[in-house]
């Protein structure tokens, strides 16, 4: 079966219709995607593990077992309404890339392991890449009771329903384990095609931060309670929505985005004035400081609207990461496999965060892109054109191979 086929097949494995995939974490089409792959691996005579939480190791061995192993990979779930290549390019890419290295005979010093991580998206609870922060240490084994979905049920609830009851604590790599990491993926984005190039290899990654507020005003008839008497939480709330975008645009960076992704308003009927909101706010750069000023700046716009309009707010801050640079030899290796294909790359930013950036934080690590049409992801027509990913495939088996022997 070729790789177009395979990606094909598993975006059959979802709880939405052709072609929105939706896979969230433990779900029935997580459970049978990840059976699927485990498949595959199996096939190409990869050994596998699974750790407490579900992450997938699945290891082509080296000569010198002694050696730290090169990894690859990316994820798998998708969040609802979404597209069939975001993450999968780089868990069935990776695992065509250690294929290409089989049919060619190359028997690499170092093992090479494919991982398809636990959980990319924050769907289920609220976080993403819980399954690379537990692996990097930026999470412990106390996720497994904190960690809750929008009805309460812990991740340690979860897993253990979808049959992962091993310990937390070993969920954590041993220092050493990789000598270098690589993820592929779509880029997310519109650079590549725009500029016709084939390849993006990525030197750093955007860090992001995630808030959670909640909004209290007092509710009331929309007929009988006058405009000077109001404390509508959902007027707050739009007034800190739109302070979090002023405070984006005025670094007049274009690397630091801000997004207000989620506004629940209660009761929510059209007759009663909104007494409690809950946002979630998305904040990322490439730098931190300047990432921080706009979190500053909400801050100070909560203070300031919560006097104004007479009304209380409560943040949660869910996550606030450092940015990752990655690794200049694994960056050389990328564009040394690029440049022996032939293939034409440019040197760029990951505004999107991946399990790279923690993978970063225990081994050597770079990623590699490949154009998506009109930069489109996240939605039911994103795509990646066949060449792009075989291409993309290519230059991974070729940089893993060298960085393999290093």
């Amino acid at each position: 079966m070729s790789l177009q086929s395979e990606l094909e097949t598993l975006a059959t494995f979802s709880d939405a219709p052709a072609p929105a995939v939706t896979r969230v974490v433990y779900s029935e089409p997580d459970r049978r995607a990840r059976d699927y792959l485990k498949s595959l691996c199996r096939n190409a005579g990869l050994s596998m593990r699974e750790d407490a939480v579900g992450n997938i190791f699945a290891r082509r061995h080296g000569s010198d077992p002694t050696l730290p192993a090169v990894g690859t990979g990316s994820h798998i779930d998708a969040i609802p309404n979404a597209g069939a290549y975001d993450g999968t390019v780089g868990v069935l890419g990776g695992l065509e890339a250690i294929r290409i290295l089989q049919r060619v005979g190359m028997c690499p010093r170092r093992s090479i392991e494919l991982v398809i991580f636990c959980a990319e998206e924050p769907t289920r609870f609220g976080i993403g890449c819980f399954g690379s922060r537990l692996l990097a240490g930026a999470l412990d084994a106390s996720a497994s009771m904190q960690l809750r979905d929008k009805d309460g049920r812990t991740l340690d609830d979860w897993r253990t329903a979808a049959g992962f009851h091993g310990d937390m604590a070993q969920v954590r790599l041993p220092a050493g384990y990789y000598s270098g990491f690589v993820e592929l993926h779509i880029e997310q984005g519109p650079l590549l095609e725009q500029a016709g190039i084939p390849l993006g290899i990525v030197t750093a990654i955007a860090a992001p931060a995630s808030l959670r507020l909640w909004i209290e005003g007092e509710g009331g008839h929309a007929g009988a309670v006058l405009m000077p008497q109001r404390r509508d939480a959902f007027c707050a709330a739009a007034e800190i929505v739109l302070a979090e975008e002023t405070a984006a645009k005025a670094t007049g960076a274009c690397d630091t985005v801000a997004t207000a992704g989620v506004c629940d308003v209660f009761p929510g009927a059209i007759n009663s004035i909104p007494s409690r909101v809950r946002l979630e706010l998305d904040v990322r750069d490439i730098d931190e400081a300047r990432r921080d000023s706009v979190l500053a700046a909400i801050d100070r716009a909560c203070a300031e609207v919560a006097a104004r309009r007479g009304v209380t707010v409560r943040k949660e801050t869910i996550n606030s990461d450092p940015p990752a640079q990655c690794d200049s030899l694994v960056v050389d290796a990328l564009c040394l496999a690029a440049d022996r294909r032939g293939l034409g790359f440019q040197k760029m930013v990951s505004r999107a965060y991946h399990d790279s950036l923690f993978m970063s934080r225990i081994a050597p690590t770079a990623m590699l892109f490949i154009p998506c049409r009109g930069g489109v992801s996240h939605r039911p027509d994103e795509y990646a054109a066949p060449e792009d990913i075989a291409s993309g495939a290519q230059v991974l088996a070729d940089a893993i191979a060298l960085l393999a022997d290093h």
